[in-house]
């Protein structure tokens, strides 16, 4: 690097941290998450605005890649934290209800998508139909996990009965989210000419569920008082990369590697284990390497030349998103007999899509899913129905903290025992990490 490529990214890295904080601050006093805030920044800073003379002067082309490198591992570091966050005790325990809930609020904007992407072939579709429609139809199905417990905890809904419900329904969404991104992933042929390297993925996985994932068991249980020494952090930052760099070599993106890495990491015994990894990688992930992120998926979105006939698109692409997600969770909840509000806030929290669509939009990007007019369209839908969620639900259960209505028994508000320690159990003042995006 030269002197004069240094000093810029120095001074482009400071001109993100800045922006992204207090553009995030300032949605959060807008009672919105910070992501909204931090999404706006990378617009911002992009082409759409001045048409690039800002992207351009604070980050000419030769420090682009780099910030491409670090924004991947910002994304990686992500999608560890959101691993190590999911927990199959989650589903346990909430019946019939979170499955079915799930199922439907993927399969009909799944549908959906796929129906949408028929329509917009002529317009917006790439060289790999099947692959597009796949793609459509998963980016209709993406629920945030992350920010949904945050809104949760944010309005003292964590513990009641809808937030336990939630929280078990947007898990199962995540695990088949991810599962049909990979799925798309491996028959679009992405790996090129390595192809073959896709088949190893399953024996992949399984080494780490039951090879690797035992051996972390034991490991913690002969060290009870396990802390997060540099050594320790830095054990587990090697296991980030490493399974990451697997997942991306064997033709998969290394965004699977990386949360599969955080769901086998053991939960018992490791308990502060795991809090202090999170709190000390979402630290910096939420400072820097997100924000950076949040830059280069700007630097892609160009709103500028919006006309009439992408307005159309755009409105359509909204109408299937929040009309399908919402359509397929409530009627879902209401076919299993929770009532009218409950279901409708339900449908309403399972509409948040936050970081995570932002993340499956790029993937899509990167693979030649999506091109950069429909990939603009789409991060705007992001943003709408993230910003939505909140409003919507203070006009369906009113304001946050009262949830005295969700639940028509007193006994119905206790919390199973295994929820006791599930994301967004948190007090609303522990601050915002990465993970809650």
């Amino acid at each position: 690097m030269t002197t004069h490529q240094t000093s810029s990214l120095l001074l482009g890295l400071a001109a993100i941290v800045l922006l992204a904080r207090l553009l995030g601050a300032l949605a959060r006093r807008l009672n919105q998450p910070a992501v909204i805030g931090e999404v706006f920044a990378g617009i911002a800073l992009g082409p759409t605005l001045f048409h690039g003379a800002l992207s351009d002067a604070l980050f000419p082309p030769g420090i682009r890649p780099l910030l491409g490198a670090l924004a991947a591992v910002g994304v990686a570091a992500f999608m560890f934290l959101v691993g190590l966050q999911w927990d199959p005790a989650m589903i346990r325990g909430s019946g019939s209800l979170a499955a079915t809930v799930s199922f439907s609020s993927i399969l009909l904007p799944f549908g959906l998508g796929i129906l949408l992407a028929l329509h917009l072939t002529d317009d917006y579709g790439t060289g790999d139909r099947t692959a597009f429609m796949l793609f459509m139809g998963i980016a209709m199905s993406i629920t945030a996990f992350p920010v949904l417990a945050r809104i949760l905890t944010d309005r003292g809904m964590a513990r009641s009965p809808l937030g336990v419900i939630a929280l078990a329904c947007a898990s199962i969404d995540d695990f088949l989210a991810w599962s049909l991104l990979a799925g798309a992933v491996a028959v679009s042929g992405s790996a090129g000419p390595d192809q073959w390297r896709i088949l190893l993925a399953v024996p992949y996985a399984l080494g780490m569920f039951f090879v690797v994932r035992p051996l972390l068991r034991r490991s913690v249980a002969r060290r009870p008082a396990l802390t997060l020494t540099p050594t320790v952090f830095a054990a587990v930052l090697v296991g980030l990369l490493l399974s990451a760099a697997a997942t991306e070599w064997v033709g998969l993106h290394y965004i699977f590697g990386a949360f599969l890495f955080g769901v086998i990491l053991p939960r018992t015994g490791g308990e502060r284990l795991r809090v202090d990894v999170q709190e000390r990688l979402g630290e910096l992930s939420d400072t820097l390497l997100l924000p950076v992120f949040f830059l280069i998926a700007g630097l892609q979105v160009d709103l500028s030349g919006l006309d009439a006939g992408a307005l159309g698109t755009l409105g359509l692409i909204l109408l299937v998103a929040v009309g399908g997600k919402f359509t397929g969770a409530f009627v879902a909840a209401r076919l299993n007999r929770l009532p009218l509000r409950q279901s409708a806030a339900l449908a309403t929290l399972m509409n948040t899509r936050g970081l995570t669509e932002l993340i499956v939009l790029n993937v899509g990007l990167q693979l030649g899913f999506l091109g950069r007019d429909l990939y603009s369209l789409m991060v705007v839908m992001a943003i709408v129905t993230t910003a939505m969620a909140g409003p919507l639900l203070s006009w369906i259960v009113g304001r946050p903290g009262d949830t005295s209505h969700l639940s028509g028994r007193p006994e119905d508000a206790a919390v199973p025992e295994h929820t006791a320690n599930w994301p967004g159990r948190r007090s609303a003042g522990s601050g915002t990490s990465s993970v809650n995006r």
